[in-house]
């Protein structure tokens, strides 16, 4: 993208904008609060953006508000609200006449840029996301999902019931996985390794971004038999049919054996320790002596740091009454599910990864 097309806000307008920012003074904390307070709106309203695809229609330089309702499928008078909004927090600028233009922020809401989070944005607003939210108190009191408590079924099977939204979700975490994959091969050298099983691996971004930076190395992906069906083809298309076998089945029962590497991305999290338990079991019983197990998860930090981490564990909660945890829990974990704790490598990423291999004892 151009680089003058991509206009960067001021500091200080910027720092005016901002709906998270630590008080200056006792004075300012009701004002500071006030802002916190209202964060769902600035969520919705990128959620809005994004499905519009404003971002996107900006691209090519700026537009007025009018010229971006009509390209949108928008109302005029309403969209300039929208825009003019997120322009107050740096997401677009306005210039004279209602005209707009994409800041270094707004750039990431486009659908091709690096690290993009349209389709991110676009998940958060969804109906089964944004209303189990909006029952986060249920999740406090009794400790359980509340989407089920929200739509009657847990979220797999209410995505599955909504195409539509599976849809959304689908083309968010593959966008998060194409982002976090290279910092993870970054990081780590599976090069080492002659057979990577990727338990819970979806349609395969992760592994394939692995294969194709170790040429060397022969993969299995291991999820259910829908999403290994799907994964065929993405594996194929990236030239790896020979390489890599997509395999069907229920990681609760049993894994693929044979493997030097069992990979396991954002799948523990999804699940309470019981359950997360289970899964771990399943894989140290297919794993042969010497196999290493990667699990990559986000870690959540010390106190008072990392609210990142912490309101996605919320997320976790909400959504599936699980949970993110620390490094001291998943050394308590990996121990129950039969295995010892090497070492923690950090990536640029939020995400980082867990190195185990199995217990002796076990």
């Amino acid at each position: 993208m151009p680089e003058s097309r991509i206009r960067e806000p001021a500091a200080a307008e910027a720092g005016r904008g901002s709906f998270i920012g630590g008080a200056g003074s006792t004075t300012d904390a009701s004002v500071e609060l006030m802002r916190l307070i209202n964060a769902y709106q600035l969520s919705q309203a990128l959620h809005v953006a994004a499905s519009l695809g404003v971002a996107d229609h900006l691209k090519d330089g700026p537009q007025t508000s009018d010229t971006l309702a009509q390209a949108c499928g928008a109302d005029p008078g309403s969209l300039y609200r929208l825009m003019r909004a997120l322009a107050a927090v740096g997401i677009f600028h306005e210039a004279k006449g209602q005209r707009f233009s994409l800041t270094t922020l707004g750039a990431c809401l486009t659908g091709d840029a690096p690290g993009s989070r349209r389709d991110y944005a676009r998940w958060i607003g969804t109906p089964g996301m944004w209303q189990s939210w909006g029952n986060l108190l249920h999740s406090v009191r009794t400790g359980e999902g509340a989407a089920e408590f929200t739509a009657g079924v847990d979220a797999w099977t209410y995505r599955d019931q909504h195409p539509e939204e599976r849809a959304v979700f689908d083309a968010a975490m593959t966008a998060l996985s194409r982002a976090e994959a290279q910092a993870v091969i970054e990081a780590y050298d599976f090069g080492r390794f002659g057979c990577i099983v990727d338990i819970g691996g979806g349609e395969g971004q992760l592994l394939t971004a692995i294969l194709l930076a170790c040429p060397g190395a022969e993969g299995i992906l291991f999820d259910q038999p829908k999403v290994a069906a799907s994964a065929k083809r993405v594996l194929s298309s990236a030239g790896l049919g020979q390489r890599c076998e997509a395999v069907g089945g229920d990681f609760f029962e049993s894994v693929p054996g044979g493997g030097d590497a069992y990979v396991m991305k954002s799948v523990l999290h999804d699940w309470d320790n019981a359950a997360a338990a289970r899964i771990l079991r399943s894989c140290r019983r297919a794993m042969p002596p010497g196999a290493s197990l990667l699990a990559i998860e986000r870690l959540v930090g010390p106190p008072n740091e990392d609210p990142s981490g912490k309101f996605f564990d919320l997320n976790m909660l909400v959504q599936y009454g699980a949970q993110e945890r620390t490094r001291e829990e998943f050394q308590a974990l990996l121990r129950i599910g039969g295995f010892d704790l090497i070492d923690v490598v950090t990536t640029r990423s939020a995400l980082s990864i867990i190195v185990a291999t199995p217990s002796p004892a076990e």
